[in-house]
């Protein structure tokens, strides 16, 4: 043990601690592919148990949870986070038509505390379940002097394989197809340094005010809804053009990236459901309604752009699969989004 580091502020026996911590958290998302366990330099994974593919590609996404993070040390809630970090990534991935293989995570904190980190990678571990997809690896990295104490961040990196032919992109979309909305769990992991700035900054709201029989917070908190499970069959069986995750930049950034240049889209706002979260702030926040589309996803985080006669195939397959799915607009050939 080095007396010289810890006195620099970095102790290694607390970043051992947590890899004990951790251990079997990660093993609960080992899939097929799988090799090795954690510790190595690096995340082995064999693709050989992937035989049906003809010509595979593998797609690769990173993202992190942005300010959501601070509201997560405000309230000492650091399970829920790590489920953000893991959905952020493998929906963009699912988004291309991706099946998640596996997941990395970065974790840097002024002070490594064990049962902390081990409690975001519980979450961490959490989402990759959920999502079907093996932790192989990360880094806990010990910064003091970059952060307080008590501050950490985290980023995350996955990747999943996909038929080539059968990769989503704009190329297949059409006006007259229909936008299938599935429904998001609440803020997910974007708009929260508007969310801090309407609720703690221009308004000192209670976090632990009930909204809805739950407290504040826990609004706040809820995790991004993973999407993997519920959409990978739907687009084997069925025909899909496109699918937009609906993260920072709301509805107005996220769709237009998967159409052809010309092409908009008509939101029917009626057929998205009010959630309250979204109410609570645009009252509060005395925001734009049309605005908080460019910000927020607004109660819908994921769209698929599919062709008219898939409709009713692909509701029943989400409803038979107790999952809502909402028509809630169509493609045209007038660029921009609208919303009424």
């Amino acid at each position: 043990m080095s007396n010289a580091y810890k006195k620099a502020g970095v102790d290694l026996q607390s970043g051992y601690r947590t890899i004990e911590l951790i251990k079997k958290e990660i093993q609960k998302t080992y899939r097929p592919g799988v090799i090795g366990d954690i510790g190595s330099f690096g995340g082995l994974f064999s693709l050989t148990a992937f035989k049906g593919y003809k010509n595979p590609v593998l797609i690769s996404g990173t993202d992190g949870v942005g300010t959501k993070l601070m509201l997560a040390l405000m309230f000492n809630e650091h399970r829920t986070v790590g489920e953000d970090l893991v959905a952020m990534a493998v929906n963009d991935i699912l988004a291309q038509g991706a099946e998640p293989l596996f997941f990395l995570d970065y974790i840097a904190a002024g002070k490594i505390n064990p049962e902390k980190i081990a409690t975001i990678v519980s979450g961490v571990a959490s989402g990759c379940v959920k999502a079907g997809c093996a932790l192989i690896g990360g880094e806990t990295a010990e910064m003091p002097d970059m952060y307080r104490e008590d501050e950490y961040d985290l980023a995350g990196f996955a990747v999943g394989i996909v038929e080539k032919e059968k990769i989503m992109d704009a190329g297949k979309v059409k006006a007259g197809d229909v936008l299938i909305g599935l429904p998001s769990s609440g803020l997910h992991s974007n708009g929260f340094s508007l969310v801090r700035k309407i609720l703690f900054k221009d308004n000192n709201i209670n976090p632990d005010m009930l909204l809805t029989g739950m407290p504040l917070k826990e609004h706040l908190l809820t995790p991004t809804r993973i999407y993997v499970k519920k959409v990978l069959p739907v687009i084997k069986n069925n025909t899909v053009h496109a699918i937009a995750h609906i993260t920072g930049g709301g509805f107005d950034e996220n769709i237009p990236r998967v159409l052809n240049p010309g092409q908009g889209v008509v939101i029917e706002s009626t057929a998205i459901p009010s959630l309250p979260i979204f109410e609570f702030l645009k009252k509060v926040g005395r925001l734009n309604p049309r605005e908080m589309y460019n910000v927020f996803n607004m109660g819908i985080g994921m769209i698929l752009i599919v062709p008219p006669a898939a409709v009713s195939n692909i509701v029943a397959e989400f409803k038979s699969a107790s999952f809502d799915a909402l028509i809630i607009g169509r493609v045209t050939d007038c660029p921009g989004v609208v919303i009424r």
